[in-house]
């Protein structure tokens, strides 16, 4: 099953200052509008040709704007042996609205 994080307890992961690798999906014009600060960004189509560039021991939390395109990479990345990866339910958007209203909403 797929572990799922809402922008709430991510915002707490980062604030305890964990280790948690924010992979932003989205495509290039779509972080222009909006993103959140200190996350990586490897547009969807390129994640399976960059796995390499991920850690596996480490976790992984993916958005996307809503959070359909971040749950189809993070179930990719957990069926190829990531065992700490979840997806942000609800995305850029949800972040925007509950945690950080300066990040735009497109």
């Amino acid at each position: 099953m797929l572990r799922e994080i809402s922008p709430r307890e991510l915002k707490q992961l980062l604030d305890r200052g964990e280790e948690v690798v924010v992979l932003d999906v989205r495509e290039g014009e779509e972080l222009a509008l909006a993103a959140v600060p200190g996350a990586r960004h490897i547009p969807m189509r390129d994640i399976p040709a960059r796995l390499g560039e991920l850690e596996r021991d480490r976790e992984i939390v993916v958005l996307c704007h809503h959070g359909i395109r971040s749950a189809r990479v993070a179930q990719f990345l957990a069926q190829r042996d990531f065992p700490r990866v979840a997806n942000l339910v609800g995305g850029i958007d949800a972040w925007s609205t509950t945690v950080d209203p300066k990040v735009p909403r497109y």
